[in-house]
């Protein structure tokens, strides 16, 4: 189900990373356009890629295979070193899979974690109406019951988009409000529900106990294939990848969901990402719109990164 909305939006993503484009891999581009294969051209290539957000860790694994290439295949002009740097970084983005499913279960759960103002909510809100799009009936469960603004917020999402909303009072049992969320999901025939859950991390034990306590909820209820994306705010970068690790390391995440790409010059975060966590990339944010999302696909991201159009 993760990979449910395979149709490809090339036009969103381009939407989503024209800021990074424009400040970063325009130059990376423009650096392979006759420059000789010296050390000063590997200097500024990592330079550049560093100020994108690639991360240090990252730049450095791309740039040492990137010449372990150039050595092994006697790549001789800044054209051909071009495209190997594409297609590394195809294959980090590219990898891991998230796991497959049987397919046979319903509802399928999808429990959203990330910190506040991470654009959880809206990503929820969005995701559910990528599968009300695509013919599926959904629930959404607001699990975040520490803030009375996310349950009024996603209430709201589910007026506008028209999928039922399953809302306790604020602090109440995030727990009580999983098992009602899969208990109207079932009686109205439901294919997914999505539930909200609370994002703080100044107490992190006790909330990915909280998280996991619903989940534990979840399972004796028999749901379907229970799913942990992880919503990260691409404008934080770095900051928000160390966030991330903090879920991560106590929880096991399915897949990342990546909201406001379209909101900062500096998206190659996402290959730190995935190079660093471990996780698929499953969906981006590309702008404040209801229809502004789109699936991950590693080859056309790249492509959209140097403003090229995908298979070019």
């Amino acid at each position: 189900m993760l990979r449910l909305f395979r149709k490809s939006r090339p036009e969103k993503t381009a939407q989503a990373v024209t800021k990074t484009r424009d400040t970063w891999f325009s130059r990376v581009k423009s650096l392979f356009q006759g420059s000789p294969l010296n050390d000063d051209l590997w200097e500024q290539l990592e330079e550049l890629l560093i100020s994108a957000d690639v991360g240090v860790r990252t730049t450095q694994k791309l740039l040492t295979t990137l010449q372990v290439r150039v050595k092994a295949e006697k790549l001789s002009t800044s054209e051909q070193v071009l495209k190997a740097l594409k297609q590394e970084m195809s294959k980090i983005l590219a990898s891991p899979e998230p796991t497959s499913d049987n397919g046979t279960v319903t509802p399928e759960v999808l429990l959203m974690v990330g910190v506040n103002g991470s654009g959880k909510t809206t990503s929820i809100a969005k995701l559910a109406n990528l599968y009300k799009e695509s013919g599926k009936k959904v629930v959404l469960g607001a699990g975040d019951t520490f803030r009375a603004a996310a349950i009024d917020q996603l209430q709201i999402w589910g007026s506008r988009t028209g999928i039922d909303v399953i809302a306790h009072q604020q602090g109440a049992d995030p727990g009580a409000v999983a098992f009602d969320s899969l208990q109207a999901a079932k009686s109205r025939h439901a294919d997914v529900v999505i539930i909200d859950t609370a994002g703080r991390l100044h107490n992190k034990a006790n909330l990915m106990e909280e998280i996991k306590k619903v989940q534990r909820v979840l399972t004796r209820q028999e749901a379907g294939t229970q799913r942990v994306l992880l919503t990260l705010d691409a404008t934080t970068g770095q900051n928000g990848l160390q966030q991330a690790k903090a879920f991560t390391e106590a929880l096991k995440c399915d897949g990342v969901v990546l909201s406001k790409l379209d909101g900062t010059a500096k998206g190659g975060i996402v290959l730190a990402i995935v190079d660093e966590l471990r996780l698929p990339i499953l969906h981006i944010g590309t702008g404040e719109q209801l229809d502004d999302i789109a699936p991950f696909e590693a080859g056309p991201f790249v492509d959209a990164l140097f403003g090229e159009q995908a298979g070019r």
